[in-house]
Parts: C-alpha cells; structure tokens; sequence
C-alpha cells in the first residue's frame, strides 16, 4: 500500500504477442516476408547484438537465407504493427562465414541484459526460454518419438502418438525476509566474494509461491515466517533458462540464523541504511545482484520505498 510500482527490466518489452496469428501459416510466411520485419538471431542462448554491443542487431526477412536449419518462433508485433521473429541457429552456423560476418557478435545474456533497451532485452530474454526449450524438448515426453515445431515456434506435436508440448516456465519464489527495520540477506556456496541477494527458490507441487518463501528461508537461513505476513511485489521472467521469478516480501519471526550450508555459504542481517548503501554502491563490504535483476528491485523497494 502506497508502494509505487516499478518497471521490471525483462518483463516489459512493448510486443503485442498476437497470439491468434500462431495458427495462420500463410499468415506467418507473408509476414517473416514484410519490409518491415524485424528478426532477431540467437545461437546457444546469446542473441546477436551489433558492434556497439549495446543493441540487438535486428535483421530483415534475409535472415531466413542465413541458415535453412533456423528455427523461427514469431515474438508478436510491435507498437507500429511489424512482425517480430526471432530465428535460433543450429550450432554448425558460423557467423564469421556468413554474409552479415563483421555487423556483430554473439553475446552472453546476462552481458546482453545489462545494456539492452526494453524491447531487445525483453525479445531476447523471451526468445532465449524459447530455443533453450526446444533444444531440451525434441522427443516426445509420452513415446520417445521426435516431435515437430507448430503454432509458430509456441507448440510442439509428437507426429507418432498426437501428444501436445508446451513451453515450461518454471515458478520461483524470490524473497526478502524482513523483521523491523532489517532485511536478511544471503550468498550461495562459490559466489563472488561481497556478492550478497535475496533467498530464492523453486514453488513445489501443491504450494502457494507465498508458501515457497516461507519453506524456503526456513531451510536455508532456519528462520520462520508466517505466510500470512507474505506481500506479493512483482515478476520477471528469467531466461536462464526459464524461470518466472515472483519477488515477495515477507515478515520474520526472530533474527536468530541456522544456515543449511548446502544451500547457504552465508547470511545476515542488514539494516535498511546499509541496504540503501549496497543499492548505491557505497557498502564497505556488501555488492547487490545488477539492476537488470529482479532481486535488486525487491531489495530496492523495501529500502527505498513504502511496502
């Protein structure tokens, strides 16, 4: 109540997802054909930004000559009404021995995240769960039987027994436990040195995400928290490789910390002038997830804002 809302990066993009297109073929080839297309490439997880490395180096319908094992997913429209696709490359696409060697590379997401606007990042981000998807899910869960790309890169059919595949996305509760005026922080096993974040974990079968946050900073850091304390903030989707990240906030019932070092190489409790001072930059001792992440936001709207 009177927190005021935030654009989270990745999760706003501009794209009409014109989902009734998906099932037009016809549709679809007339469009990757437009003048107007916009086309996104991707190899292994990294989309291909141009020389500045700071945008997405968006290409026409002549990405589809690039490679005929390309598979094309149609991302929706854009604000003016374009089509925008994106066209996964198999691993034997070389790009230094195609016609648009020279106009850019493939980069890490993460890099890619950190600098892309709104609509590259969250295309990017989108078509990343996409491809990383169906490189997982080529065979038929049902039979063992290839199975085939349909409705526009958003379905797979198995041709053997009919059976229907959709993308995953797999939810995640990412919480800030919060008692007073203090938040609790954590870092994992192996992470750098000063790197500290939200606790996170994955929403089992038969839970709230509420129920989630609540399990989970019990397992990791032994403290418990009510449910009924848990404030819903916001989401993001988090393509590594597909997640849906649903940031919480949630009331702790005392201070005292039993890590699972398994799950935790640490965690403490911070007051919220020291967490204003890691969401600067300015801790002695404490650096904060980058602000293309979610966790940062969570963070930054309890220390900075009324929640």
């Amino acid at each position: 109540q009177g927190r005021v809302m935030t654009a989270i990066p990745l999760a706003e993009g501009g794209l009409e997802r014109a989902a009734h297109r998906r099932l037009d073929d016809a549709w679809l080839d007339e469009a990757f054909a437009n003048p107007d297309v916009l086309v996104l490439i991707m190899q292994d997880g990294k989309p291909l930004l141009d020389e500045s490395g700071q945008r997405l180096l968006w290409l026409g319908a002549q990405a589809g000559a690039l490679s005929p094992d390309a598979t094309r997913i149609f991302l929706g429209e854009d604000r003016n009404g374009a089509p925008v696709f994106a066209l996964g490359m198999p691993e034997r696409f070389n790009l230094d021995a195609s016609p648009i060697a020279g106009l850019g590379e493939f980069t890490d997401m993460r890099k890619a995240a950190s600098v892309l606007g709104k609509i590259g990042a969250h295309a990017a981000a989108t078509a990343r769960s996409m491809f990383l998807w169906h490189e997982r899910h080529q065979f038929c869960s049902n039979c063992g039987q290839p199975s085939d790309v349909a409705e526009a890169g958003w379905k797979r059919v198995c041709p053997s027994c009919n059976a229907e595949h959709f993308p995953r996305t797999d939810p995640v509760a990412i919480m800030l436990p919060v008692r007073g005026d203090k938040c609790l922080l954590g870092r994992g096993p192996g992470w750098p040195a000063g790197f500290y974040s939200c606790l996170a974990g994955f929403v089992e079968p038969g839970e709230t995400a509420e129920m989630a946050a609540a399990r989970e900073v019990f397992e990791e850091a032994g403290i418990q928290c009510r449910v009924s304390t848990a404030r819903y903030l916001f989401a993001q989707p988090w393509p590594f490789p597909s997640s849906l990240m649903i940031g919480i906030l949630i009331e702790a019932d005392s201070e005292e910390i039993t890590i699972d070092p398994k799950e935790l190489q640490d965690a403490r409790w911070v007051s919220r002038e020291e967490c204003q001072a890691i969401l600067n930059g300015e801790h002695d001792e404490i650096y904060c997830p980058p602000t293309f992440a979610v966790a940062h936001h969570i963070m930054k709207a309890w220390a900075f804002e009324e929640t």
